[in-house]
């Protein structure tokens, strides 16, 4: 069985460079297949390979102190998700281009997927607000899934997002709005975008939609959750739509 993973971690990078040719060496030796993207924000990591390697991967990066808090998901699938090994540097770990949505200065509020399942369930948030949640992925990936009843965008691209949100913004204003996303970096960005553009009651979703499937399961969402390797999507089980093993 091959282990499949994916971080990612918000912390200033002084030399993005010099970390890309660490990281591509403690993959290459494991043998590690994916993504990695450096940047002066940060890492956005997702690599695949056999248990043991990959264990000894995140050994070697949380041994940095600036990664020590690094939180790791994780997957299982019969075969190798990714043909090579990309590292690269880059100027965002995720482009979003508003030098206001740094998480480097400060987190957004955070919901936990368990919180977020009992509001789900409960029809309303702890303090009696209605819930309204946010998708902050692309037309294509929605197409695979999206939590029932939730606001999506017609975007091709993050950078896209601002535009598309601001017919909706009035309508928000009465409601607790959790933006979600794949693994929790473009729900992280928009929070904190639209904190910025004057909107004070909105939380991301801890973990993005992997984190939910790994801690609460599949409830109130419908479908699978795209992913951007060869499995296609992952079920609330985190189980592969396509797994040629």
């Amino acid at each position: 069985m091959i282990l499949n993973t994916a971080a990612y971690h918000f912390v200033p990078i002084a030399d993005p460079s010099a970390l890309a040719a660490q990281v591509r060496a403690w993959a290459e030796a494991g043998a590690l297949r994916g993504t990695a993207l450096i940047a002066s924000e940060g890492v956005n990591l997702f690599l695949a390979g056999e248990e043991r390697a990959i264990d000894a991967f995140f050994e070697q990066l949380r041994a940095d102190p600036r990664f020590a808090e690094l939180r790791v998901k994780y997957s299982r699938s019969g075969a190798q998700p990714f043909a090579r090994l990309k590292v690269k540097v880059k100027p965002e770990i995720i482009s979003f281009r508003r030098q206001e949505t740094s998480p480097l200065a400060g987190r957004a509020p955070a919901v936990a997927p368990a919180t977020l399942a009992k509001w789900l369930q409960q029809g309303h948030d702890d303090a009696g607000k209605r819930v309204v949640l946010l998708d902050t992925r692309n037309r294509q990936e929605v197409e695979y899934g999206t939590f029932a009843g939730a606001l999506t965008l017609p975007i091709d691209k993050f950078t896209d997002l601002p535009e598309a949100m601001q017919p909706h913004r009035d309508d928000l204003s009465d409601a607790t709005v959790v933006s979600f996303c794949t693994g929790g970096i473009r729900c992280e960005k928009a929070a904190l975008w639209m904190q910025a553009a004057g909107m004070d009651n909105v939380l991301q979703l801890d973990g993005g939609i992997l984190g939910y499937f790994e801690q609460v399961g599949g409830q109130g969402y419908d479908g699978r959750c795209f992913v951007f390797d060869e499995r296609v999507a992952l079920d609330p089980e985190l189980k592969p739509l396509v797994d040629a093993a």
